[in-house]
């Protein structure tokens, strides 16, 4: 299993919004690509920044292609989209990691 894990700081003024947009607009676009079986969403806690919070998206896919397949086909159409609707108010960081059974 695949990982595709987004790591995304977001500045306060615009958490609401975000929050709603990736609930309701954007991950479930990247879901209806069909290259990710399921997602988790996550808050970091216990964070001592007042720049804004922290939130993890993880997208997890069945084999290392259906995951290049979204990276090539589909990310960054996602990728562009955030970045006109939010511009400098994120900042994101994205690794990709395998399951170890």
């Amino acid at each position: 299993m695949i990982v595709y894990n987004i790591t995304i700081k977001i500045t306060p003024e615009i958490e609401a919004e975000w929050l709603h947009w990736q609930k309701q607009e954007h991950i479930p676009e990247v879901m209806a690509t069909g290259n990710f079986t399921h997602f988790h969403f996550y808050r970091l806690l216990q964070q001592e920044d007042e720049e804004g919070q922290t939130f993890v998206v993880q997208f997890f896919a069945n084999t290392l292609e259906q995951y290049q397949q979204y990276i090539d086909h589909n990310a960054g159409h996602h990728r562009q989209k955030a970045m006109d609707r939010w511009g400098n108010h994120f900042i994101a960081f994205r690794t990709i990691m395998q399951v170890v059974d």
